[in-house]
């Protein structure tokens, strides 16, 4: 990761004025292929760099040389190739972030759907519930309120029997009183 940009930086440092690297597969595993037109003196130091020196988090396994006879193309060239090939990976990732950002807020939305029936399911049940026990609740209190009335009223009508058979018996005495 970051490879060919770190070779590039060594070409440039070097003031390579041919220079080409890309990615390639090698009996299924990922590899990196350089060209280099330049001086033999140029090519070792190019070596020994790249040999002694790595990218953060990138692996080399092993570094193999060949001789090349084609062309290869100008440095400032390669710029505008990588650059390409850059935006290319980051029109692609950007594209297929986009779609997992799509898929992620489809299921946010269905999560958050089911968490609202949910919740309103249990919401009904609650109300449901405490409904049955404020009726439950209000019974119990109107028949507490009816039975306390009831003997309330008998315990007045008691205490009323007895002050009128009060008063009458007085009233007997007082006529035994007057007649006598």
């Amino acid at each position: 990761m970051g490879y060919r940009p770190f070779l590039l930086g060594v070409a440039e440092s070097l003031e390579l004025e041919r220079f080409f690297t890309d990615n390639t597969f090698e009996d299924g595993k990922e590899a990196v292929y350089v060209l280099l037109d330049c001086s033999e003196e140029k090519i070792k130091t190019f070596r020994e760099i790249v040999r002694s020196k790595l990218p953060e988090n990138a692996v080399v396994n092993q570094i193999l040389e060949e001789e090349y006879t084609g062309t290869v193309i100008k440095t400032e060239n390669y710029y505008r190739y990588l650059s390409a090939m850059q935006l290319s990976k980051i029109i692609t990732y950007g594209g297929k972030m986009l779609q997992k950002q799509d898929e992620t807020i489809a299921v946010i939305k269905e999560e958050s759907h089911k968490t609202r029936e949910t919740v309103r399911e249990e919401s009904y049940k609650t109300r449901e519930e405490l409904k049955t026990v404020i009726q439950e609740e209000s019974q119990e209190t109107r028949e507490t309120i009816v039975g306390e009335s009831r003997m309330t009223r008998d315990t007045l009508v008691e205490h009323l029997k007895n002050d009128i058979a009060e008063i009458r018996a007085e009233i007997a005495e007082i006529k035994e009183k007057i007649a006598g």
